[in-house]
């Protein structure tokens, strides 16, 4: 997969993910969490909640006073039946909330935008991370984008508006190797880049539990990897609940990739993953936690 390494990596060794405006985020040995700030009336989960400035900050907020280490902010709904927006309505949903955000320095901020000119604008009012989950291959600008502004990149998988294999992790060579040859020609760095197997996108229920189940094979890609399957339809399906009361099924699912090898979780309940995966990793290297004295 990943063609300079050709073999797995370890999962929880420390890397550095570098990011835009010279911050850098450690990754491995502990799990990160990633808040999801939609600045959208239409969101799957908690659309029109938080699509006023205001409410916005109040709520990217909270998510960092519960522990939230990076704060996605999307300006346009990305469930299947959404109604698209354009650049100008995409850009003035969220520009204005990444600027008064970007004057929190210990925040790091990800813009959650397959469009280049949105991501430019963007890294430009502050934020360090481009969330594309066509993962380069929608718009031909957003690997030199990402490239030029020099911010971290994560690049999903999906299977929407193409043709798919039937086996899910071939699919996801086919489609990530792509994204990894556009992303070498136009310059982005490897330790910029976090790719993401986009759970949902185009899956059906099948394939989301192939990738769960078998998700340490994509290791061999050589780079850390984001996942996200908060509050997704495929665990209503096995859950039978609605998208609001699907929290606990998407921290059960997180808490498995974690043991897997995933490195950071994008997430809309903050607080329960912060002390979900806690736990997972001081059961898997104690010496990370503070356990001294007695019970």
């Amino acid at each position: 997969m990943k063609q300079s390494s050709q073999h797995c990596i370890d999962p929880f060794e420390q890397r550095r993910w570098r990011l835009a405006h010279g911050r850098t985020l450690k990754i491995g040995p502990r799990a990160i969490v990633m808040g999801i700030l939609n600045a959208t009336p239409d969101s799957f989960s908690d659309g029109g909640r938080f699509s006023h400035l205001d409410a916005a900050l109040e709520h990217a907020a909270a998510m960092a006073a519960d522990g939230a280490a990076i704060i996605d902010i999307g300006g346009e709904s990305t469930r299947p039946d959404a109604d698209p927006v354009d650049a100008a309505e995409e850009q003035a949903r969220i520009i204005p909330v990444i600027e008064a955000l970007a004057k929190r320095p210990e925040l790091i901020l990800s813009v959650d935008t397959w469009r280049a000119e949105t991501a430019r604008l963007a890294i430009r009012a502050g934020a360090h991370i481009v969330n594309d989950v066509h993962g380069l291959q929608r718009d031909a600008d957003m690997a030199r984008v990402v490239a030029e502004t020099g911010s971290g990149l994560v690049a999903m998988h999906t299977g929407r508006g193409r043709e798919r294999l039937s086996d899910p992790f071939v699919d996801q060579r086919l489609f990530l190797g792509e994204t990894l040859r556009l992303a070498r020609r136009w310059g982005v760095a490897e330790d910029r880049i976090v790719l993401d197997p986009g759970f949902g996108f185009a899956k059906t229920p099948a394939e989301n539990l192939a990738l769960l189940s078998g998700f340490s094979r994509l290791h061999e890609f050589g780079f850390p990897m984001l996942v996200g399957t908060s509050r997704k339809r495929f665990l209503g399906r096995i859950t039978g609940k609605d998208a609001e009361r699907r929290d606990a099924a998407t921290l059960a699912s997180h808490v498995m990739l974690r043991q897997a090898g995933a490195a950071i979780f994008r997430v809309h309940d903050v607080a329960s993953h912060v002390d979900g995966l806690a736990v997972c990793d001081a059961v898997r290297q104690p010496a990370l936690f503070d356990l001294s004295g007695d019970a």
